[in-house]
């Protein structure tokens, strides 16, 4: 599979940033993951890059994988599905509602199967039983778990790393499932600093899940990292004005969009941290922009509602 045709990982510059009323001496660059590919962007690009070698050496022709109505890895998978030649079937949680809302319109645009399940249901994703459910109702698929997350995802996220051509001393990533911090940790192999801003209420479970992740793909131990689980506004994909004021200040003062469910997050953490002096004076520090810019159309409605109260 020819990659480079369709995915320019050269636009994913560092971009010096500013946050208003923070000490100059600390340097602060983003690390533009969201401009490679329009829909395969960020960290799912790379959580998928090493599937989809994978799924190919397998000579699988199904990709099969998880998600919720707005998850940003549905809406790449569709894309890389079409691009790649693959056909998608995607497991839904919750129920069919139409007309569907912008992530699986794209989806289903792109070619993949949508398939509604309970929220029950989708709680076995992990179960050994359940796997082997869907591989007889579907056939020979290659299947991704939700977010993306195995280890080949890991291998895709620390390359994230060596493509940073700067001195840093912190690296930091929004976290969902925790693969791409993960994979963050192992490129780092030990040196410079991880911080993870979960956007999950309740993410300090991540913390072991992370470090198991670890464990699984390097066999060590890594102890330059931790989460920072106080900037989930309420949980995943809530919000309040404070982060979506947070949000349109930063777009003017940087010409850079963050969505509101996971960029917005880890954006306002760092500079909640900063304001607290939690960075070191003349240290640098890289954020990654992890994509998932078209969740920003599917939080409009609760944005404009929340902003018109």
């Amino acid at each position: 599979m020819k990659f480079e045709k369709h995915i320019d990982l050269k636009s994913a510059v560092l971009q010096p940033f500013r946050l208003p009323g923070i000490d100059e001496s600390i340097k602060f660059y983003i690390k533009r993951e969201d401009k490679f590919h329009p829909a395969i962007s960020g960290n799912k690009w790379r959580k998928l890059k090493y599937n989809l070698l994978e799924a190919k050496e397998q000579n699988k022709k199904t990709l099969l994988t998880f998600g919720g109505a707005y998850s940003n890895h549905i809406y790449a998978t569709a894309s890389a599905g079409k691009i790649f030649g693959f056909e998608t079937i995607g497991i839904i949680r919750g129920e069919e509602h139409l007309p569907l809302n912008p992530t699986l319109t794209f989806a289903k645009e792109n070619g993949m199967k949508l398939v509604y399940v309970s929220r029950s249901e989708y709680r076995r994703r992990y179960d050994e039983d359940y796997i082997q459910e869907i591989y007889n109702e579907f056939g020979n698929v290659y299947l991704i778990p939700e977010g993306g997350t195995n280890l080949l995802a890991l291998k895709g996220a620390a390359e994230i790393v060596n493509d940073i051509d700067t001195g840093f001393n912190y690296i930091c990533s929004a976290c969902g499932t925790g693969g791409t911090l993960a994979g963050i940790i192992a490129g780092l192999n030990g040196k410079n600093y991880a911080i993870g801003f979960p956007v999950l209420k309740g993410g300090a479970f991540l913390k072991e899940n992370i470090s198991q992740l670890l464990r699984d793909f390097t066999g060590k131990e890594y102890f330059n990292w931790h989460l920072e689980t106080n900037y989930h506004t309420g949980g995943y994909a809530k919000i309040n004005r404070e982060l979506i004021e947070f949000i349109f200040e930063f777009e003017n003062l940087n010409g850079v969009k963050l969505d509101p469910v996971y960029t917005g997050k880890m954006m306002y953490g760092i500079y909640d941290l900063a304001l607290n002096n939690r960075f070191e004076k003349g240290s640098t520090v890289i954020a990654v922009h992890t994509g998932g810019l078209q969740g920003i159309e599917g939080m409009k409605p609760k944005i404009e509602k929340l902003m018109n109260n």
